[in-house]
């Protein structure tokens, strides 16, 4: 067996040091290697092929370092890539590795947060046009009916550190209005509204400050955690792969001050990153 590697989280930006934070808050002994595609950020409006290349570029770099299990901490990634990668590229190319995604583990846990089974799902336009969270929940949780809406702009205002303000407040209320207006049109009456992007919980309070208060708001960091400890707990053999030190190693594609700066906002302490060219 070759020696223990470090758990991979890849995201094709910021976002998913939302979920990383919550991965190390869970399963503080374990080391990790965090991946952000910032220079080929966002990947919302990408084609299918585009972020397929790049998702598998980013894990084969992840599995080049010996990480035996990458998390893809990206909707857009997990939505456009990742079925392609676990079906066709790892059985032909990496056969003892692991790939997951964040759409799976959030659509298996959101009945139980629901009242009434309507759920309002903002999300990347690339994210709603795969209609990757519609298909899984019509096998995971076929009781819940979805309202989605792309909110194509919230991405670059949090990556451009706008967190708060009449700008980011409009583009809130404006989603929130054509989700409403969606769901009425179907007969829905959302009591929940999932954020599935991992950039959404860094401007949550004000999503919360301008949806109504009967609707409920759920991220995705507090679902995926649990899921991934779940996992290694059900899959002895990679979790014995994973080696424990508690280290923490970032790369990005971009610019590294510039990913320091912008990771201390979403980790909330002081980040020394890599820059990675691929």
């Amino acid at each position: 067996m070759p020696a223990p590697a470090p758990l991979g989280v890849f995201d094709s930006g910021f976002g998913g040091l939302t979920i990383f934070k919550r991965v190390r808050e869970l399963l503080p002994d374990y080391d990790y290697v965090y991946l952000g595609d910032n220079a080929r950020a966002p990947y919302g409006q990408r084609s299918f092929e585009v972020v397929l290349r790049f998702t598998q570029e980013c894990v084969d770099h992840l599995f080049a370092l010996g990480c035996p299990l990458v998390v893809i901490a990206c909707n857009t990634a997990s939505a456009k890539a990742l079925r392609s990668i676990q079906q066709r590229h790892l059985p032909a190319a990496f056969p003892d590795r692991r790939v997951l995604g964040v759409i799976r583990p959030t659509v298996e846990a959101i009945a139980g947060h629901t009242r009434t089974g309507q759920v309002a799902v903002w999300a990347t336009p690339g994210t709603v046009r795969s209609e990757s969270f519609p298909l899984e929940i019509a096998h995971h949780a076929p009781g819940v009916r979805l309202t989605q809406q792309a909110c194509p702009l919230l991405v670059p205002l949090v990556e451009a550190g706008e967190l708060e303000g009449p700008g980011l407040d409009h583009f809130i209320s404006k989603y929130w209005q054509e989700t409403a207006a969606r769901a009425a049109a179907a007969g829905a009456a959302p009591d929940l509204l999932l954020l599935a992007c991992t950039h959404y919980p860094l401007i949550q309070p004000r999503i919360r400050a301008l949806v109504p208060p009967g609707v409920a708001l759920l991220a995705q960091d507090a679902l995926v955690a649990p899921s991934l400890a779940d996992y290694l707990r059900r899959h002895p053999d990679m979790d014995r792969r994973l080696s424990r030190g508690g280290s923490c190693r970032y790369l990005t594609t971009d610019v590294a001050d510039h990913f320091d700066r912008l990771a201390e906002v979403f980790l909330g302490q002081p980040v020394a990153s890599e820059k990675l060219a691929l």
